[in-house]
């Protein structure tokens, strides 16, 4: 059985993470584990560094060359606070249906330009494959956006019809897909999934051939209210599809098509970081580099 995860609460922020040169101290360990090497012609090799006074970068004791831990990162240039930022990936990482720009931009009294920006690029670090999935596998699809029901054969005019695939007791990888036909679904799950797994989903059209393709498939009739039968159901996949939806409809109420995949990616990663004992926050924290 495997440990819960720990904790990392909002007190347990405060003691770690009390300043910004805290925060780029962390951000210079993590990026440079085994010490900074120093890339001028003088040294070419790893040697002591010190801070420099009012600015995010450290200087080489030997020549005086100076690099920044926050340099081709998220942090990029950036005018907000480190202990801003850490602050949003903490409210991001410890809650399981998200935290808005809205909401931080109340908290810490920023542009909501600001804070929208600071979690698009947080975001933009959690995109990470599941995988390859090899044992017991769900698949479905699911539909965002738009005023009406997503409803397969009906028009999806307006909506984003994502693929979602879940191994069981393991993670979960989902996929805007531009259309939902076995043109689509076919090569994606190939791509990533072996033969050597069990596939369960519903009876939909799309999948009625995957046994052809060497794949073992079982299906469940939802058409005829069926959900579990023995061993067969999309329980799995179903469940994150009611997380997806329940937090972009409960903590940002809508999400364009541009960006939907990059809040799939947010939602997939806590989803497939939870059994891990190391808490959610420095599993984000350690995606900096």
């Amino acid at each position: 059985m495997k440990n819960k995860q720990e904790l990392f609460t909002a007190q347990d922020f405060k003691q770690h993470f009390p300043t910004d040169e805290v925060c780029l101290e962390w951000i210079k360990n993590l990026r440079y584990p085994n010490g900074i090497l120093c890339v001028s012609d003088k040294c070419k090799k790893i040697t002591k560094h010190h801070k420099v006074t009012g600015r995010p970068v450290y200087e080489c004791d030997r020549c005086g060359h100076q690099v920044s831990p926050l340099a081709n990162t998220i942090f990029h240039k950036t005018t907000t606070p480190l202990k801003i930022w850490f602050d949003a990936m903490h409210e991001m990482a410890t809650t399981r249906t998200g935290f808005s720009a809205k909401a931080l931009q109340r908290k810490h009294g920023m542009t909501y330009k600001t804070a929208w920006r600071m979690f698009k690029q947080i975001r933009s670090i959690l995109d990470e494959s599941a995988g390859i999935f090899t044992e017991e596998v769900e698949i479905d699809e699911m539909y965002m956006g738009g005023k009406r029901k997503g409803i397969r054969g009906t028009s999806l005019i307006g909506k984003s019809a994502v693929i979602g695939i879940a191994e069981r007791e393991g993670k979960v990888a989902s996929k805007v897909v531009t259309d939902v036909s076995r043109y689509t679904v076919v090569p994606l799950i190939q791509r990533n999934i072996t033969k050597k797994a069990i596939i369960y989903t519903d009876e939909s059209a799309l999948y009625s051939n995957l046994d052809k393709y060497g794949y073992n498939h079982k299906t469940i009739n939802h058409a005829k209210e069926e959900y579990v039968n023995g061993n067969i159901h999309t329980n799995t996949i179903e469940g994150f599809w009611s997380l997806v939806k329940r937090g972009i409809d409960g903590c940002y109420h809508a999400v364009s098509p541009k960006y939907l995949q990059s809040y799939l990616n947010e939602y997939q990663f806590r989803y497939n970081h939870r059994q891990e004992e190391c808490p959610m926050f420095l599993s984000v924290l350690n995606q900096i580099r």
